[in-house]
């Protein structure tokens, strides 16, 4: 039987085990993966994100661009020096990237002009004056241009351009239909590289005049003012963004054409170029690779710890189910050898009396001391089988709590030497003494105290060898509490048993052990005890003795 739980529980065993070796190279290789997939991910961001960086560094320029430049419209070309300067200041202020601007105080004639862009002789776009804000001038403004004054001044491409665009315009407009908003504002604007030049866009009413201006001359002679600005950019003040600091190390605004000397590959790197006027440039962000990592750790970390809890929740299972198999194991093998050893207290009696019967079946006639001996046999194998059969009953009803606790007044002395004569007359050789102090009386159950006293002391006799059959029995009034000892000179319980002796059906292996035990006795006493509201503890020491102290609630 040894044999066979050993087997099974190196079965259980390598079962066990090689779930967990499995579930351990799973989780090795879900580390590797989860790191591999956190890598790819980080470089994957490395290169998306940029476009994150770049939406929120250009948002000032967007809302400059959309919002701001349109403003010029609301004058409706009344635009004068004092009021551009005005505007100008909160351009120069809220956007740091606009370096200068140039005003174009212009007007539209319906003759022709010396300064200026003519069209078919009676349409004319020109300047009146120009001024020039910012970069570094120390005054409000330059007039940089006035129609008194030309002397050593060309008008630039930006009014040129713009001004051949808008004339164009004029001469294609279909004067039946409202222009869209794109469509003005694409012909009012020209966006080169760091500058962008907008005309004020006049009224639709405005437009149609244009046109009939264009194709003759009106009488009398219509002017119309039409402001035109230059907003110079700067792209290396553009306030950069970084969205990501923990992904990148270093972003600067390069030339388009940039080319870093430096191709280390201690390095990731990766560019966009910025729109509309800062075309030629881009964002150019670098990193060490040695920074990237730590992002790469610090993604991978949590995944890493969700892998190790799952992991430890099935290294946890494998446990659970591990100790229920064994428990199990146990289980069965307590079953079994309760079931074999109460096979054995039963057959042995019942052989008995079969044999005793079947001598007086088959004996013509019996003397009477046959018969006395044989009506002695039948009666002491008949108070075996009851015997047994009333500590399982009464175990099944304590444990059950379907027995209440009766309580009768005891003398203590009376009760113990009573118990001592009793085991004394089944066993001569058993040397039994007692001592009481500190009460005389103790109101308890004397039926259960019965079984408790006569099983611990029939322990004590069945594990003693021959010549120590010796047993102390000892009772104390300590603290309020009744304290009984029962102190043997057996041999002993090994410790790592200690902690079994109270469980069903289990048996200590030894030499006193083999026969006639079904595992019941010690956890009988264990549930006695604890329905009497009590405690029970042992100590013992091999090839020396036994003490089993039992801690009652005195009742008097």
């Amino acid at each position: 039987m040894a044999s066979e739980r050993y087997s099974g529980y190196r079965k259980n065993f390598l079962l066990i085990l090689t779930f967990i070796v499995l579930i351990s190279a799973l989780f090795v290789l879900s580390l590797f993966l989860a790191y591999n997939f956190s890598k790819k991910f980080i470089e994957n961001e490395f290169v998306s994100e940029k476009v994150k960086v770049l939406e929120e560094s250009i948002k000032p320029y967007n809302e400059f661009f959309t919002n701001k430049v349109p403003e010029i419209s609301y004058y409706n070309g009344y635009l004068d020096s004092a009021t551009t300067s005005k505007f100008v200041d909160t351009v120069l202020n809220d956007y740091p990237f606009v370096s200068k601007v140039i005003f174009y105080d212009s007007e539209i004639n319906n003759f022709y002009v010396k300064d200026g862009l003519n069209a078919r002789q009676h349409f004319s776009f020109g300047p009146k004056n120009i001024y020039q804000f910012g970069d570094l001038v120390p005054l409000d403004s330059v007039k940089l241009f006035s129609k008194e004054n030309t002397k050593n001044f060309t008008i630039g491409d930006d009014f040129n351009a713009l001004g051949i665009k808008f004339i164009s315009y004029i001469a294609a407009l279909d004067t039946t239909r409202a222009p869209t908003q794109d469509e003005l504002f694409t012909n009012f604007s020209i966006i080169r590289s760091n500058k962008i030049t907008y005309l004020n866009i006049p009224r639709i009413e405005d437009l149609k005049v244009y046109k009939e201006m264009l194709h003759k001359q009106l009488n009398p002679m219509p002017v119309y003012q039409q402001d035109m600005l230059s907003f110079f950019l700067d792209p290396y003040k553009i306030r950069i963004i970084n969205t990501r600091k923990k992904l990148y190390q270093n972003i600067r605004i390069e030339p388009l054409t940039y080319d870093p000397l430096n191709t280390s590959t201690d390095y990731v790197a990766t560019e966009i170029t910025l729109p509309g006027p800062f075309s030629d440039y881009k964002l150019y962000f670098i990193s060490a690779k040695s920074f990237v990592d730590q992002e790469i750790l610090s993604y991978f970390l949590p995944i890493a710890l969700l892998i190790l809890l799952f992991y430890s929740l099935l290294v946890l299972v494998a446990y659970l189910i591990y100790r229920n198999l064994n428990i199990n194991h146990k289980m069965f093998k307590l079953q079994y050898d309760f079931v074999n050893n109460l096979t054995h207290e039963f057959k042995t009696p019942v052989s008995v009396i079969k044999i005793a019967g079947n001598n007086i079946k088959s004996a013509n006639a019996l003397t009477e001391r046959e018969l006395k001996l044989y009506g002695k046999i039948l009666d002491e194998e008949a108070d075996k089988l009851n015997g047994l059969m009333n500590k399982l009953l009464a175990f099944t009803q304590i444990e059950n709590k379907a027995i209440q606790l009766n309580r009768d007044e005891i003398y203590i002395e009376d009760f113990i030497e009573s118990t001592i004569e009793s085991h004394q007359l089944k066993h001569p050789d058993f040397d039994v003494t007692y001592e009481v102090s500190g009460f005389i009386t103790f109101i308890t159950d004397p039926v259960l105290l019965g079984s408790l006293f006569d099983n611990l002391v029939e322990n004590a006799y069945k594990y003693s060898p021959p010549e120590l059959k010796k047993l102390h029995i000892s009772a104390r009034m300590i603290k309020g509490k009744v304290v009984f000892r029962f102190i043997d000179q057996g041999i002993g319980i090994p410790t790592p048993e200690i902690n079994n002796i109270f469980k069903k059906f289990y048996r200590i292996q030894n030499q006193y052990n083999q026969n006639g035990s079904v595992g019941l006795g010690l956890a009988f006493c264990k549930e006695l005890v604890v329905f009497m509201k009590g405690e029970i503890t042992v100590k013992s020491k091999v090839n020396k003795g036994t003490e089993f102290k039992i801690v009652l609630p005195y009742n008097n």
